[in-house]
């Protein structure tokens, strides 16, 4: 259909919508709910409400409805509980990994970071990509203190679950080179597509 790749972007945020109201309902842990959505929430409306201003390509768009769907998901079961047994088994592990997925999704915004930057003028390609990388690695850390921080005043229950450890002592720096090495991935397709060379591409 000649309207789908200009329009990619509005089908995107109806499903999206559609999916965030239906895992809202009822989820498993109410509270955890709340704490897991603030920040897909915040995305969310930062992309409708500057969409008029700048518009990523569809490639970019269609990376971050990645985590925003992934991560709903596991707002709506908690990360630790998500129906994900295929590729638990597919990897040989009893360990829940849906979170480690989610976090290498995270990754995926080093590409409209990049794209951003470029296409802004701001840097050349190059300096782009580093940049986005160390924002991804920074933002990584800084949401594991988040969890850290949310884990010690919730406590019980709820902040064992939205810490979402699962009993692993280094999970918080294999969430932190899961959400690096989504943002190699990305940025390995943002050199591979290059959006940046021509404005109006929609790609």
């Amino acid at each position: 259909m000649k309207f789908l790749p200009s329009s990619l972007p509005h089908y995107l945020a109806v499903i999206f919508s559609f999916l965030f109201i239906v895992l809202g309902i009822n989820p498993v842990f109410r509270e955890v709910w709340v704490a897991e959505v603030v920040p897909v929430v915040f995305i969310f409306l930062f992309l409708v409400f500057t969409y008029s201003r700048f518009q990523f390509s569809n490639t970019a768009y269609i990376l971050m409805f990645f985590w925003l769907i992934g991560h709903t998901v596991g707002a709506h079961y908690t990360f630790a509980h998500v129906p994900f047994d295929w590729f638990n088994n597919l990897l040989g592990t009893e360990r829940n990994m849906f979170d480690r997925v989610a976090h290498f999704s995270v990754g995926f915004y080093a590409f409209p970071i990049a794209e951003w930057l470029v296409r802004r003028g701001e840097c050349k390609p190059k300096l782009a990509a580093f940049f986005a990388l160390f924002a991804i690695m920074a933002i990584a850390a800084g949401y594991e203190i988040i969890e850290w921080w949310y884990a010690i005043i919730a406590g019980g229950d709820a902040g064992i679950e939205f810490l979402g450890s699962q009993g692993d002592i280094w999970d918080a720096q294999k969430d932190m080179l899961a959400d690096t090495l989504g943002a190699v991935f990305s940025l390995v397709l943002f050199f591979k597509l290059k959006p940046f060379s021509d404005p109006e591409v929609i790609r």
